[in-house]
């Protein structure tokens, strides 16, 4: 279908369609017909072109007690959607985009949202109880009878349309294919953030991941992609294992393999006495220090230890660290710049099927910039680190003309890794004598 058609018959009215309720907890989900509100004020109601399955899912349809159980309830905050229409005060948003909705706020004007130092939103970030986001326990969606259904954590996305606050809402380019771009609103940011945003990983480093479910393998592929050496995987379940080698992993242990040693021991056995960096991607407290411990120095983790002032901290991430309007684009783009350079090169080779793979890829093969061969401060860029980037490149431009090697090779990290809107709006700013300003 085409992502990005308008659909605009229903606008200001209620929908009528079909969504996947939780009537009570631990019980298979009901599919009926629900009425969806139009969108309020700074509210977009999107179509629904794809969603996945995340454990926090899993873990809030189990949810029996507390009150955070709540039922009848729309449960789903991993997907992608198209406006369907706007509410009043929406700007940045059309009918026809294509969007993510994403649970963690992002409202751009609080002083946490303006700081580079956290993703944290300290305007929204402390309510998870509220329905809609600025109205309270106000719901957009009602059932057969009329009455109120809940939403969940800001999205709903287990229905064929849901309406989101803006600030939990991210424009991204219609090329990603929706299946590889809900993943991008919880579990994938989570993990390549956790290794790009949050623990900085170094060239050459050596890093282990517990858990190898949607969110550690992203943090493993965010490891390769900042140039890990080796990347040890641990899982009970051995099929993971392969699965793992494609998103960058190297060595693997299986918990239940390893006798009477713990995984931390094994670990430091294997790298020398631990590993630079330790992810623990499922949410257990003992499989927390274990992560801990397998990392450099001896002692095993106890509170009041002299492990923290020997320099091993522990520090905990939520969505990676990233800030969704401005990083997802990023990754996005990354992705989208990685598949036309694949591409390219298969095309090549299908054109050229007399010659070697060897000689299409040293004649016809441009230099390819990517982020594992772009110098360490340019992977995986943050607002300032690309627009230094494009700075570096204007002025080698100045200094030495517009054909000099030198300047050539910064226009390829640049063009390679910054969105192109970005450097559309620099260009801007060089000509009307305010760059470099705001994005």
């Amino acid at each position: 279908m085409d992502k990005t058609s308008s659909i605009s018959i229903h606008e200001g009215k209620p929908i009528r369609c079909k969504a996947a309720l939780c009537k009570k907890a631990g019980e298979a989900l009901v599919i009926e017909e629900i009425q969806v509100d139009p969108p309020q004020a700074y509210e977009v109601r999107i179509k629904i072109l794809c969603t996945s399955l995340c454990h926090t899912d899993v873990t809030f349809w189990k949810l029996d007690r507390g009150p955070l159980a709540r039922f009848p309830r729309i449960l789903g905050h991993e997907a992608v959607g198209v406006v369907e229409s706007i509410g009043d005060h929406v700007n940045g948003f059309k009918q026809g985009d294509v969007v993510l909705p994403v649970f963690h706020p992002h409202c751009e004007e609080c002083r946490d949202c303006k700081s580079p130092k956290s993703n944290w939103c300290s305007r929204y970030c402390d309510d998870f109880f509220s329905n809609t986001r600025r109205y309270g326990m106000d719901s957009r969606f009602k059932d057969s009878s009329g009455e109120d259904i809940y939403h969940f954590l800001f999205v709903s996305s287990f229905t064929e349309y849901t309406v989101v606050d803006i600030a939990h809402l991210v424009k991204i380019s219609p090329e990603i294919p929706v299946e590889k771009a809900a993943l991008l609103s919880c579990c994938v940011s989570s993990g390549v953030g956790a290794a790009w945003k949050v623990a900085d990983v170094e060239e050459g480093s050596t890093v282990a991941i517990f858990g190898l479910g949607g969110v550690g393998l992203a943090a493993a592929e965010g490891a390769r992609l900042r140039g890990a050496a080796k990347i040890i995987g641990v899982d009970l379940n051995p099929d993971k294992f392969e699965i793992g080698k494609r998103f960058g992993i190297t060595d693997f242990v299986n918990p239940a393999l390893s006798g009477e040693k713990k995984i931390s021991q094994v670990i430091k056995e294997m790298t020398e006495g631990g590993v630079d960096y330790s992810f623990e991607c499922i949410g257990l407290t003992s499989l927390m220090e274990e992560a801990f411990n397998s990392t450099r120095t001896m002692l095993p983790i106890s509170l009041g230890s002299h492990d923290l002032l020997r320099g091993r901290t522990i520090c905990g991430t939520l969505f990676g660290g990233l800030k969704p309007k401005v990083d997802i684009p990023i990754l996005v783009d990354s992705y989208l710049k990685r598949q036309y350079h694949l591409e390219n090169e298969v095309k090549q080779v299908k054109e050229s099927p007399e010659e070697s793979n060897d000689e299409v890829a040293e004649e016809e093969t441009p230099d390819e910039i990517t982020l594992e061969t772009a110098p360490a401060d340019f992977r995986f860029p943050t607002t300032n680190q690309t627009r230094h980037c494009f700075t570096r490149y204007i002025e080698c431009v100045a200094a030495k003309g517009d054909d000099a090697p030198e300047c050539d090779k910064f226009a390829k990290f640049y063009r390679s890794l910054c969105p192109s809107e970005w450097v559309d709006r620099w260009n801007e700013q060089r000509e009307n004598g305010t760059f470099p300003g705001p994005l």
